[in-house]
């Protein structure tokens, strides 16, 4: 077996080789996570080689090492991984990333992004938005989906070496892919090999991920040192099999069974010709130091200052470290370059880097063959035989030596035709010294990162470039920049950075507006509504009249209103009205204010067609403006949003679906695939269940429910969502089922700092009639009047109390709930909208003679009739058929109650005359 080369590994080999088999045996589903865990020297490298070459013959096997230079570089090991796969078979990669994805996607945005992020394609320019992280995650596991397809009959195997260093974005990739695929099975084996996070300092972030793929691993194993029959073995094989049992014993207790280890010594041995008897022991211990640490230091140094100093290039520029850029950042010439690569090739130092499998080092039995004669000149990059070197000989570097060649290292890069990402990383290192060239390269990478979805490498680089510092004019600049940066990961290092850059001078009146802007969207965000609205009303005073003032004035009505309590609802309202009264919808501006101001008026009842009025003001030929579109980040999905929920509470979602449609659109296209794409599946669950078609809102509220857990729990897009998906249920009449959903996701007091799509507390109400919790219903329902009443806000379609309440104190205070259902019938007749007329003649009839009862739910279905509610329209009639017993229409409430997905449910129950 070829495995054999490999000693004390059997176990290892032989779950590795079961798992590439059932992978190749059912290449759509066989495949899964496989982890190796071990200190350094243990032999992963050796082992995954051999994993390798086992699996070549039968898979399409993709290798990539994590290193240590590079874990600040995001989608390191993705390109590493992936690049070859996509660059073979005909066409450069660029091209091959396009047929793969366009075959799952018609989104060019998204191929460009995805493409950039596998450096087959520069970034998208300024003034592109930042890339949605977890869309470019979903854009690579779509990727590798693809490809995985292409390559059904040599299935992928994906090995990654020294995992514990790969970059976050690519382990991010890598779990997601896993993640996702789950349930279904992977069509890839992925096999991780990594040191225990005990052994050293480790990211924690990355040791969180690599924690998350072995729990979903198929198997992880733990390698051992090798015992000291093993050591025996190698020793006889590189010594001759004269060696004696003292002697092996001895290399044994040096090298406490660690392979890198023997297999370094063993080659000391046989250079110095030493005799590997019992009288050796002492030199053995000698030569032992030499072959870690400080030993190996010194076994460089020895070589002389060229060779050391061509080592030490080698590890400042990594996996870059072709014989062009090495002979560039030392200054030496083409044969220099090549004897000095020679020299620390024949002192198992450097090696060319494979595009096959990673090599074997530790513990492989030597082999008896003579060695292959070196080329004189390397033709592809260098690396170091194992990682123990790399990380000895980068330590090694003095200091100031070690700043001084990151620094030259980033102007040849950037000299070669690099771009300002790649000459980051070593921007990074560089010890700041006051120059405004390092900050505006540093700003540049951070541009390029944000392009392709890595905000934390961006804002390492703005981190880095405020170290330099900045200039006084710039300064701010640059902490606008870097809150930007961290707007999506870090929320309070944005309001901080934010409000820093607010506080300096260096922002002009447009920057200052934008600043603001996004403050108070993050501060929304984080659940700090009310300091959200005053932030932009203070700054709004300060700013000149203009599109810069009217901006900060629409964000101050907006967070204002989408708090669930506030000191003058009734007086915002009215300065909003004031406000937007003679605007007409002439700029982005306006037409922002004029969304938010139909938002509020929907809220409050005011007439169905003046918030139809005002929501076609708000757009341009029945769409958002060009600057005003669910993924611009000037203003934010929010406007577009607030139009299209108020068509769908003024009996127009048809409008509102067609919006809400071309969210779900936009966000997919702009890899937006996280918490935006959630919320747009929860609006079009919205508009179908004002529809009345509660499967399909049910559909769209559950997809959104799934994509939002996989952001993380607790966000506001849960409430809203769990809140629909409640009521949708009710409808259906899944009570149990809505139960689950309101344990689940919490729904319930204590209520978030934000209202509610649609009001929280009536559906609870809702959900606890539907339970028989009657009293429980009436206090929810109760407190939810008093809340709403006091802010003036009389919407009886988004606001159900009224009708549930007076239905629900129909038997014990007949005479209240009358009372409750006549004024909720008189804010009806206010708002005009046929859903809402015919609800509240429904409620009503609970409270009149059979015969008007019976007048009554007759207009009540006409109304709803010319509403788009049909489920409502089938209540309607199913009242109507109980009061007058007529089977027809007994027959056409179940009719259209059975297409709307509801379950035919026994008609209102008259109170007692």
């Amino acid at each position: 077996m070829r495995g054999s080369r490999l000693l004390e590994r059997g176990p290892e080999l032989a779950a590795a080789a079961r798992a590439v088999g059932a992978l190749v045996a059912e290449p759509a589903h066989g495949g899964g996570v496989l982890v190796y865990r071990g200190e350094p020297g243990l032999g992963k490298t050796a082992l995954l080689a051999e994993i390798g070459r086992n699996a070549r013959d039968r898979c399409t096997v993709l290798t990539a090492r994590g290193d240590e230079t590079h874990t600040s570089v995001p989608f390191h090991v993705t390109r590493r991984l992936l690049r070859p796969a996509l660059e073979a078979g005909g066409g450069p990669g660029a091209a091959r990333v396009v047929d793969l994805l366009s075959e799952q996607l018609d989104h060019s945005d998204d191929l460009d992004r995805i493409a950039a992020a596998l450096g087959l394609a520069p970034p998208p320019p300024p003034p592109a938005a930042p890339a949605d992280p977890q869309g470019v995650r979903g854009g690579l596991v779509r990727l590798l989906d693809g490809l995985a397809e292409r390559l059904r009959d040599r299935p992928p195997v994906l090995l990654v070496d020294d995992a514990q260093w790969a970059d976050a974005e690519s382990l991010a990739w890598l779990d997601a892919f896993t993640r996702t695929r789950q349930d279904r099975g992977l069509p890839v084996l992925v096999v991780l090999a990594h040191r225990p996070p005990s052994s050293e300092r480790h990211d924690p972030g990355v040791s969180a991920t690599l924690a998350a793929l072995g729990d979903r691993a198929v198997l992880t194993l733990g390698l051992e040192s090798l015992t000291p029959e093993a050591t025996a073995v190698l020793a006889r094989d590189a010594l001759g099999g004269h060696a004696d049992e003292p002697f092996c014993h001895e290399l044994w207790t040096v090298t406490s069974g660690n392979p890198y280890e023997t297999v370094e010594l063993l080659a000391k041995a046989r250079e110095r010709k030493v005799e590997p008897v019992a009288g050796s022991a002492a030199l053995l211990r000698e030569l032992g130091a030499g072959a870690r640490g400080g030993g190996l230091v010194t076994r460089l140094e020895a070589l002389g200052a060229g060779p050391t100093r061509l080592a030490w290039a080698i590890a400042v520029l990594g996996t870059d470290s072709t014989p062009q850029l090495l002979g560039a950042l030392t200054g030496m010439a083409r044969s220099e370059v090549a004897a000095h690569t020679d020299c620390l090739r024949r002192a198992r130092i450097v090696t060319e880097r494979s595009t096959e499998a990673p090599p074997t080092t530790p513990h492989a039995r030597p082999t008896p063959t003579t060695p292959t004669p070196m080329p004189p000149t390397p033709a592809g990059p260098l690396e170091f035989t194992h990682p123990l070197i790399a990380t000895a000989v980068y330590g090694s570097v003095p200091a100031e030596t070690r700043t001084a060649l990151h620094g030259r290292a980033a102007r040849v890069l950037a000299e070669a035709g690099h771009g300002p990402a790649a000459a980051s990383r070593h921007l990074l290192d560089v010890a700041p010294a006051d120059d405004e060239d390092v900050v505006r390269r540093l700003r540049a990478a951070a541009v390029e990162h944000l392009a392709v979805g890595a905000p934390d490498a961006a804002r390492r680089c703005l981190d880095r470039a405020l170290a330099e510092p900045p200039g006084p004019e710039t300064y701010a600049v640059v902490l606008y920049e870097l809150g930007c940066a961290s707007l999506l990961t870090a929320p309070a290092a944005t309001v901080r950075h934010l409000r820093s850059a607010l506080d300096l001078p260096g922002l002009d009146d447009a920057l200052r507006v934008d600043a603001t802007y996004r403050l108070a969207q993050v501060l929304a965000h984080s659940n700090q509504l009310g300091e959200a609205a005053r932030t932009v009303a203070t700054e709004a005073v300060r700013t000149p009249p203009g599109a810069g003032r009217r901006r900060l004035q629409a964000a101050h009505f907006m967070y204002e209103g989408f708090q669930a309590a506030e000191e003058d609802g009734p007086g915002r309202s009215r300065r909003l009205a004031e406000l937007t009264a003679d605007l007409t919808g002439a700029d982005d501006a306006e037409r922002a204010l004029l969304a938010v101001r139909a938002f509020d008026a929907m809220l409050r009842g005011e007439p169905a067609a003046d918030v139809v009025r005002l929501c076609d003001s708000a757009l341009v030929d029945g769409a958002p403006a060009r600057g005003l579109g669910w993924t611009d980040t000037t203003w934010g999905f929010e406007i577009p949003a607030l139009t299209g929920i108020a068509y769908a509470f003024a009996d127009r979602p048809d409008r509102a679906e067609a919006l809400f449609g071309e969210a779900v659109r936009a966000f997919e296209i702009s890899g937006w695939s996280g918490a935006h794409l959630a919320f747009a599946h929860t609006l079009l669950g919205l508009a179908h269940r004002r529809r009345g078609n509660l499967p399909r809102a049910q559909h769209h509220l559950e997809g959104g429910l799934r994509l939002a857990d996989r952001v993380g729990r607790g966000l506001p897009v849960h409430w809203d969502t769990a809140c629909l998906l409640v009521d949708t249920l009710l409808a259906r009449g899944r009570t149990a089922e809505a139960r689950d959903v309101a344990d689940r996701y919490a729904f319930g007091p204590p209520w978030p700092g934000a209202i509610v799509l649609p009001d929280g507390p009536s559906v609870l109400g809702r959900l606890l009639l539907a339970e028989g919790r009657h009293e429980e219903a009436v206090h929810t329902l109760e407190a939810a009047a008093e809340a709403l009443t006091v802010r003036g806000r009389h919407h009886v379609v988004w606001a159900p109390w009224p009708f549930d309440l007076a239905r629900a104190l129909a038997a014990t205070d007949p005479a209240r709930a009358a009372r409750i259902a006549t004024e909720a019938h008189a804010h009806a007749e206010r708002l005009g909208a046929p859903t809402a007329r015919g609800e509240a003649l429904r409620c009503l009839a609970l409270f009149a003679t059979p015969a008007e009862s019976r007048s009554l739910l007759t207009r009540a279905v006409a109304h709803l009739a010319a509403s788009p509610s049909r489920y409502e329209e089938s209540r309607a009639r199913l009242d109507l058929a109980h009061t007058t017993g007529s089977a027809a229409t007994l027959a056409e409430a179940t009719s259209l109650a059975t297409a709307c997905g509801a379950v035919t449910a026994r008609a209102s129950t008259r109170p007692p005359e």
